[in-house]
């Protein structure tokens, strides 16, 4: 019967721990950059505030319409509004005015 004695090698005693951090490597990146991680979270947060800062221009800009549509809906037009719509649509005012010229993105502080 003949038997074979071996020594161990630094080879065994490497494999599992290289294998192990590997793996945690491979699960560490996919945490961080993957479809569900946490860059992607940070991302999506950056996306809701844009989102929401357009969501109150809007909503802001249509309450905004809202108030003008009630001041002609009620059968009377009051005549400032009348004259200033009048003014903007035909681009005229009288030679004692002053007009002041507002981009469309200027938002109306009340």
């Amino acid at each position: 019967m003949w038997t074979k004695q071996r020594r161990k090698t630094n080879r065994g005693r490497v494999i599992v721990p290289l294998l192990a951090a590997m793996f945690f490597a491979y699960f560490g990146f996919h945490a961080y950059h993957g479809e569900y991680g946490l860059y992607s979270a940070i991302k999506l947060q950056e996306q809701t505030k844009l989102l929401q800062a357009q969501l109150d221009a809007v909503t802001a800009s249509r309450t905004e319409l809202e108030r003008q549509v009630q001041l002609m809906h009620d059968g009377t037009i009051e005549r400032d509004m009348l004259d200033e719509q009048a003014r903007k649509a035909l681009n005229v005012s009288r030679p004692d005015e002053v007009t002041i010229m507002r981009g469309s993105g200027d938002l109306a502080i009340n």
